[in-house]
């Protein structure tokens, strides 16, 4: 393969992406951007050392920083590093922190678990954002992790017993099938992360085969999946209770309409998200289809903005319990 070599944009997506990224100097960003390497972010892992001692340790052999003074377990690998020397390093084996892209740590951030809150992540593999999550509970109160695939659990327990996290239950169902199983109960959560199956267009860089598979007709299946899926998430929130919604994709699709379906069909409001990472506001509106005016209220995460990964956030907020 030719040193100059890069994976072609397809046109389709193109035409899409200049849609959303209106300028032509920003959409050349964007496009500059996906087709360089990823950075190398970890997340210390509180449950087990503190980010100051951490930290410490790791620049004896690395160049490490701490890009944000008031989120201080985000750190960021300067020096160069060979292939597995993250994942190989005893610090990891310990668990003493995580290898995970900075966008996917917003998700939990934006959820802001508190001690003793009883939590439903419902596509909890490989365990990133529950582990996030039980850390910010510092191990009190309980999580419900879930996924659907026996492979996928294994890799999301392997995770959690690494990260030290007791304060979880792993559960092995389809999404939907569980919430129509709890909703049969008295259990209501207070914090809900629904972090759904997407065409990932934010992970261009670290998956660079997503140019080759990128395919219209799977954003639209995956749309309909995703409505599917928060409209039974809903109905296990508590009043009162937040659920965050996110994604690793720019789709409008799979984002702010998925968002205007929950604020046209249940009793839910979006609150603004105050990340560390720039965030642009929701579309208003996307191929001749409107969409509700608090729908600006959701965090578009760009590449280009930020040296990351893509993702997408919202906070719903839910004002009747539905029964």
């Amino acid at each position: 393969m030719p040193k100059d070599w890069k994976y072609q944009i397809k046109p389709l997506f193109e035409e899409r992406m200049r849609k959303l990224l209106k300028d032509a100097d920003d959409f050349d960003s964007f496009e500059k951007i996906v087709h360089t390497g990823p950075r190398n972010f970890i997340r210390c892992n509180t449950l087990k050392i503190s980010s100051d001692k951490l930290i410490k340790r790791l620049n004896k052999r690395w160049k490490v920083s701490q890009p944000f003074e008031n989120h201080k377990e985000i750190m960021v690998i300067e020096s160069g590093l060979n292939p597995g020397d993250l994942g190989n390093a005893v610090e990891h084996l310990l668990g003493y922190y995580y290898v995970q892209e900075i966008s996917s740590m917003m998700s939990a951030i934006a959820l802001d678990v508190k001690p003793g809150d009883f939590v439903l992540d419902l596509c909890a593999s490989p365990g990133s954002k529950t582990t996030q999550i039980a850390a910010m509970m510092n191990n009190e109160g309980t999580i419900i992790a879930n996924d659907v695939a026996l492979d996928r659990i294994m890799i999301l327990s392997a995770n959690l017993e690494r990260m030290g996290v007791s304060n979880c239950v792993v559960t092995r169902n389809d999404a939907v099938v569980l919430c129509e199983r709890l909703m049969k109960t008295d259990f209501k959560f207070d914090k809900i992360l629904l972090d759904a199956p997407c065409s990932g267009e934010g992970t261009l860089r670290s998956s660079p085969k997503t140019f080759l598979m990128w395919n219209p007709k799977v954003v639209k299946k995956l749309g309909r999946l995703q409505k599917k899926m928060l409209a039974s998430a809903m109905k296990c929130l508590r009043k009162g209770g937040v659920l965050v919604y996110s994604t690793c994709t720019h789709a409008p699709e799979e984002n702010e309409e998925v968002v205007d379906f929950a604020l046209k069909n249940f009793p839910v409001e979006v609150e603004k998200i105050t990340l560390p990472l720039k965030c642009r506001s929701g579309l208003q509106e996307w191929e001749g289809e409107m969409f509700d005016k608090n729908v600006k209220k959701v965090c578009r995460i760009y590449p280009h903005d930020n040296d990351s990964e893509g993702f997408f956030v919202a906070r719903f907020r839910l004002k009747e319990e539905i029964k």
